[in-house]
Parts: C-alpha cells; sequence; structure tokens
C-alpha cells in the first residue's frame, strides 16, 4: 500500500490537490506516519472555485496551508465512524461540522467515495473545496 500523497497521486483525478499540497510544503507531512484522514478534494472540486482562485491561493502560501490543513483531521477515521459523528477537529484547528443523515456530508461537501486506504490513513472524496470560516 501507499502513503496518503502516494495513494492520491496515483489515483490521478487529485492533480491539483497534490500540485498545492507540495506548493504549501505539507508532503512530507502528509507521507508521515500519521495516521490521518484526508477529506480529498477532486480536481472537479477545485475547478467549481471562482476563477483565479487556486492561481492566487499557490502564491499565498500561509492562506492555502490553513485550507489545505483544514481537510486533515489526526486519526483514522472510517465512514463507519464519521456517522456517528456531528463534527470533527481539523489539523488546521477549527471544526469541520458532518452530517451523515443523507449520506455524508463534511460542511457543503459530498463524500463521493469513502474509505480509500493508505498506509498511514484513509481519504475520503469530496466533491467541494472545504474553506475555513
Amino acid at each position: 500500500m501507499a502513503d496518503i500523497v502516494d495513494t492520491a497521486v496515483s489515483a490521478g483525478s487529485f492533480s491539483t490537490l497534490v500540485a498545492a499540497v507540495k506548493a504549501a510544503g505539507l508532503v512530507d507531512t502528509l507521507k508521515g506516519k500519521g495516521p490521518f484522514t484526508l477529506f480529498a478534494p477532486t480536481d472537479d472540486a477545485f475547478a467549481k472555485l471562482p476563477a483565479g482562485t487556486v492561481d492566487s491561493l499557490l502564491k499565498d502560501v500561509p492562506k492555502l496551508k490553513a485550507i489545505l490543513t483544514y481537510h486533515v483531521v489526526s486519526g483514522k477515521v472510517m465512514a463507519a465512524d464519521v456517522s456517528k459523528l456531528t463534527k470533527a477537529t481539523t489539523v488546521q484547528g477549527t471544526d469541520v461540522k458532518i452530517d451523515a443523515s443523507s449520506g455524508v456530508k463534511i460542511n457543503d461537501a459530498t463524500v463521493t467515495t469513502a474509505d480509500v486506504a493508505a498506509d498511514n490513513g484513509v481519504i475520503h472524496i469530496i466533491d467541494t473545496v472545504l474553506i475555513p470560516a
């Protein structure tokens, strides 16, 4: 099995996320021991952001780092565990809301694929980029 970063790279639908993780200097962290839970927005999720947003974030490393760490929760939280939660504290330091009443939503993002296993945690694929308040 591969770590979270290599799993995202090999999936092929996370090139924007991987580029952002590299730009923010978070590769070594997400290749670390973990375990981590990553709510991973697809390239299509990044494409839904207003034009120019991704480019401006790639130039604003502190803001980019805050947004990316808002997609990570410490520990390995599987889909079965998520359904019992109403919130989770992110590595960024604030909480995401969890709604499992009809599928699973993280804030306004829908989990499209859950429980993608990695050596150092788990990835849940989401359809919207999470932006901290």
